[in-house]
């Protein structure tokens, strides 16, 4: 069987699934509330004042995520290294291009991590990843928490993409870090679109209309404003899978294997 196939350091047990599942409906809440709230209408709020709130809830779910793998011999001290060691590499990545233009080269770093080690290796370091890069580059404020929930969501879809290997896999992985780009920057707009005033009558939030009204408006919004850029993080991330891809996803179950994750894997060649 292939590397690729069942490689998970950090496997979902029912504690972890469930700490998981808390995370992500706080996140959910956290973006969706314009579409999912019926709020008067003359009201409409910026995340800045609940983002403390979000990220005060992220964090003890995070670390609940990391004790329940380690409770329940789902992750070992060498996957939490592990977890360290990449959460510094993206960091660092991250400070090269800190999304200038859309370029984010830690995009591909979490979504091969993800598909290596698994959805809730991948879901933790996508919060760890962007907790650091807050750190080395002072840029924490109230996008933050929606920034880590955003790429732990990342990580966790890659480690769920069905099993190929090859040019196949690396097909996979390019088209998924193509189409996460995109969704990644859709969600992030949902933090402070809601309060943008300035924002012309068919693409502003509507306190207090429908879900369709908003949706609408919001599609607009997204379309001639953060298109193109989301387009810059989709292509880099495909190409650099489809460039660097193989060397990468090599390395790092390369990496796995020899740490002797205490995690059950299946043993198996590396992809071609």
């Amino acid at each position: 069987m292939s590397a690729s196939t069942s490689f998970a350091p950090v496997r979902l047990r029912p504690r972890s699934t469930l700490v998981l599942l808390l995370a992500s409906a706080v996140g959910l809440a956290g973006f969706g509330w314009p579409f999912l709230v019926a709020t008067p209408a003359g009201t409409g709020a910026s995340h800045g004042q609940d983002a403390a709130y979000l990220f005060v809830a992220l964090l003890p779910l995070l670390l609940g995520l990391v004790w329940a793998e380690l409770g329940d011999g789902g992750m070992d001290v060498k996957a939490v290294a592990m977890l360290g060691v990449l959460a510094a590499a993206g960091a660092g990545l991250q400070t090269l291009s800190p999304g200038t233009g859309g370029f984010d080269p830690a995009f591909f770093l979490l979504v091969v991590a993800g598909r290596v080690f698994g959805p809730g290796f991948g879901f933790a370091l996508g919060v760890v990843a962007m907790l650091a890069t807050s750190l080395l580059t002072g840029g924490a404020g109230p996008w933050l928490p929606f920034q880590m929930i955003g790429l732990a969501w990342v990580g966790l879809l890659a480690g769920c993409l069905p099993a190929a290997s090859g040019w196949a896999e690396r097909g996979l992985l390019a088209a998924y870090a193509g189409l996460s780009g995109f969704g990644y920057g859709a969600l992030l707009n949902l933090w402070f679109w809601p309060a943008a005033a300035y924002l012309p009558n068919g693409a502003a939030y509507v306190p207090g209309a429908s879900l369709g009204t908003n949706l609408h408006h919001y599609a607009v919004f997204y379309a001639t404003t953060s298109l193109g850029w989301d387009t810059a993080r989709a292509l880099l991330g495909g190409v650099l899978v489809l460039v660097a891809g193989r060397p990468v996803l090599a390395t790092l179950r390369r990496a796995g294997r020899r740490a002797a994750f205490t995690a059950g894997r299946d043993s198996g060649t590396e992809p071609g």
